[in-house]
């Protein structure tokens, strides 16, 4: 069973288990950081500087406008995995490879606290 409190790994009744609180604290630290900054914002705000200038500033404005959206893809992504990692929290679920149901290593989760898959499953994924 994992428990919330400190990152530790400890044995209970011949089972390793990992503590989850730095786990999720890293998850709210990034779910926070990414509602804060600019990739989860509306688009209203950069599709006015694509409009002005001559032609080549106007493409210019339309590349950056195209590489902002790319950005708030890729944001939403991380932030809906953000919200399924806090989820198998909650359920008890959280670090077990959905791929091949082995646990997650503390490392990767620690590199990646949203990840569903294990460095093993994710290699053979590429």
């Amino acid at each position: 069973m994992l428990r919330l409190a400190s990152c530790r790994k400890r044995r209970q009744g011949g089972v390793l288990t990992v503590d989850m609180s730095e786990f999720q604290e890293a998850l709210l630290k990034k779910r926070r950081e990414l509602l804060a900054g600019e990739g989860l914002k509306p688009i209203g705000s950069m599709m006015g500087n694509s409009r002005q200038g001559d032609m080549a500033d106007q493409a210019d404005g339309i590349n950056e406008v195209h590489i902002a959206l790319k950005l708030r893809s890729t944001d939403a992504k991380i932030m809906q995995a953000i919200e399924e990692a806090l989820e198998r929290i909650d359920r008890g679920t959280y670090g077990v490879c959905k791929d091949c149901g082995e646990m997650i290593s503390a490392a990767r989760l620690r590199a990646i606290p949203w990840t569903r898959s294990c460095i093993t499953c994710k290699e053979k994924q590429k």
